[in-house]
């Protein structure tokens, strides 16, 4: 197929099992195990300058998604797929969506019994302006909702209804983003970010474990931490804790390095970004733009 036109540039360019298309036309069978079950692990990459960023990291978590829910695909050729579709769809700054499901299969609960053939969907977005930007600037508004997901949120599976539920109770609240909280109050992570906080010059976050998501921007933030020479403990914040933070920020692949400044209402630290915040998002900002 063509290259896609300077017109075709402004709609999502997709790659639908090697095939390149505007996204538009891509179809899938109603037979297919995500449509079904949500049988399927995605992963999304940031792109900037035409690149997409901490591409190792990204692919490394979907190889351990993928072998955790058993479900085999050639990685090597779906990243060459990728790099080629964003190359043809010369996007410079926006963001690459991945989606591997199990396949094609008459619909039982338990894994076909004949093998499958996984389908792969690969898809370009542009980004023409930062979707944060505002809230950079002034802080986002967060909500807290009970932790209602399944217990192994470490898989970056698809099966999304409860983020998809608390952020939408967020957006009813008028906030940007909830965050999850167990039935011990322990501060697990976002509908789709991850959560730290700073206190006496100290930056929190929850240890990786089942119930937390790997994020490639959370593991960008502690190494960054370190290299600004900001001790990083990684210890569950407490939601009776979280009043007496001084900071808190959210991340994520999009919302890059996202200030907090309330929470349920309330204001956290000054209701300003902090100053350790500020330090870190620049930081990742000459990550990005050496």
């Amino acid at each position: 197929m063509s290259e896609p036109s300077r017109q075709d540039i402004r709609l999502p360019w997709a790659d639908w099992n090697g095939t390149q298309m505007p996204l538009s036309e891509v179809k899938v069978s109603v037979l297919d195990r995500s449509f079904l079950f949500g049988d399927a692990i995605y992963e999304v990459l940031r792109v900037y300058q035409a690149k997409p960023f901490l591409e190792d990291q990204h692919f490394d978590r979907l190889r351990e998604s993928l072998k955790n829910v058993r479900i085999a695909t050639d990685v090597v050729a779906l990243r060459s797929r990728m790099l080629a579709l964003l190359s043809a769809s010369r996007v410079r700054n926006g963001v690459v969506y991945l989606h591997v499901t199990r396949g094609e299969a008459p619909r039982t609960h338990h894994f076909p019994y004949t093998p499958t053939r996984p389908n792969e969907l690969i898809y370009v977005t542009e980004l023409r302006e930062d979707p944060y930007a505002i809230y950079r600037a002034q802080g986002a508004k967060v909500i807290t909702t009970p932790d209602m997901r399944w217990k192994r949120c470490d898989i970056k599976s698809v099966n999304l209804l409860a983020n998809c539920l608390a952020a939408q109770q967020a957006v009813e609240a008028g906030c940007q983003e909830a965050i999850f909280v167990d039935d011990k109050e322990t501060i697990t992570e976002g509908a789709h970010t991850s959560v730290f906080g700073v206190s006496e010059g100290q930056l929190l976050t929850a240890p990786l474990e089942d119930n937390i998501l790997p994020g490639i921007t959370r593991l960008l933030v502690v190494d960054l931490a370190r290299d600004c020479d900001i001790p990083v403990i990684q210890h569950a914040i407490r939601l009776p804790h979280l009043p007496h933070l001084d900071e808190m920020f959210i991340t994520g692949t999009t919302a890059e390095i996202l200030p907090v400044v309330s929470v349920d209402g309330r204001p956290v630290g000054g209701g300003v970004p902090g100053p350790i915040t500020k330090r870190l998002a620049e930081a990742y900002r000459k990550r990005v733009e050496p």
